[in-house]
């Protein structure tokens, strides 16, 4: 198990079409601190550089969701993808 299959498993239980969470509930539901890189927009960013495997984006992407770090650099917004 990865640290992001929580996430995944998460997401794959959400109904919601669009929803954020700070960075804090995302720690808490992988039960670990996200590494400095996680408050950057590319790292969140589903669709930036698709060819880069990062566990954090996959767990997303196998969630349902497409990932986007809020502008204020807070939390991340999740958008089901269709």
């Amino acid at each position: 198990m990865n640290d992001y299959d929580a996430l995944r498993d998460y997401l794959k239980k959400q109904t919601l079409a669009e929803f954020v969470l700070s960075f804090d509930q995302i720690e808490e539901l992988i039960d670990a601190v996200l590494p400095r890189a996680a408050q950057r927009a590319s790292w969140w960013e589903t669709l930036r550089s698709p060819q880069e495997k990062m566990p954090q984006r996959e767990a997303c992407l196998a969630g349902g969701y497409i990932a986007t770090r809020l502008a204020d650099g807070k939390g991340v917004r999740f958008k089901r993808m269709k």
